[in-house]
């Protein structure tokens, strides 16, 4: 992952994103539900990383009235997309990569919604944050699964390392206890495979991909995408999310007798 080029495309989709994620949006609203059905609130300290220009930063703090709430993200400009949260007395705002800033332990939650799919290691990352929490301690995130975006994958070769919701459960399967998973595709639809493009570029989520395109290569997404996917009046692209919700397991207790007594065998 080339985490400066993710943080400039971000950085320049800051003034449209929050036009064109809706399905983002649409995302963090049921990651919210989950969250009040499984987690309890008030949550003391929160950590939310990747959080972007605060959609689901705002939804966060309403829902679950964390005591504290960091809020991280790569790109250091969106301080500037959550100032209003900022002004409350219990938000705060870390930059940097949430794969090796230093982040607060102790923590009640550490949640995101929409950002996994950017990391170089989330099995890694997993194993981090389980030493973060406290013993109650919750991880929730949503991410996106092997057919986000499959239509982009089949015309140009190209898309995000995606891992499956089998390969998440089992990366947490170690440390955590899995309170709820699911995954669910959506779909919308646009009028040109241009569209498509513009979409993506408009919420910055072209952070690994190409920056130049040729007319001829141009020309050649478009033609390919409509005879793969398009009807007469439009083109699809899929999303593919995936929800988690995970507990830090709790040690076991010691099953050996205290105080060096021995069994009473009768």
């Amino acid at each position: 992952m080339n985490k400066r080029l993710i943080a400039e495309r971000f950085s320049k989709a800051i003034t449209t994103y929050p036009k064109e994620a809706n399905v983002q949006r649409q995302i963090a609203g049921k990651m919210i539900r989950l969250l009040t059905e499984h987690i309890p609130s008030p949550c003391s300290k929160v950590i939310e990383f990747g959080c972007g220009t605060g959609i689901y930063s705002r939804m966060l703090l309403q829902a679950l009235r964390p005591e504290e709430l960091l809020l991280n993200d790569l790109c250091p400009d969106m301080k500037y997309c959550c100032e209003d949260l900022l002004m409350k007395k219990q938000v705060s705002f870390l930059p940097g990569d949430a794969e090796t800033v230093s982040f607060p332990t102790e923590s009640t939650l550490i949640t995101s919604c929409s950002a996994l799919q950017w990391f170089e290691s989330p099995e890694n990352f997993f194993e981090r944050c389980n030493t973060l929490l406290n013993n109650q301690g919750y991880f929730a995130f949503s991410t996106f699964g092997k057919e986000n975006m499959k239509e982009i994958r089949s015309v140009t070769g190209q898309g995000l390392p995606y891992r499956s919701l089998s390969e998440l459960e089992a990366a947490l399967a170690p440390h955590y206890d899995l309170i709820h998973s699911e995954e669910e595709k959506l779909h919308r639809s646009f009028p040109s495979p241009l569209q498509v493009l513009y979409h993506l570029k408009e919420t910055g989520v072209t952070g690994t991909g190409k920056q130049h395109w040729t007319r001829r290569e141009l020309n050649r997404f478009c033609e390919e995408y409509i005879r793969l996917f398009g009807d007469n009046q439009s083109v699809p692209l899929t999303y593919h999310p995936i929800y988690i919700i995970a507990k830090k397991r709790s040690l076991s207790p010691d099953p050996s007798p205290k105080g060096g007594e021995e069994e009473n065998v009768l």
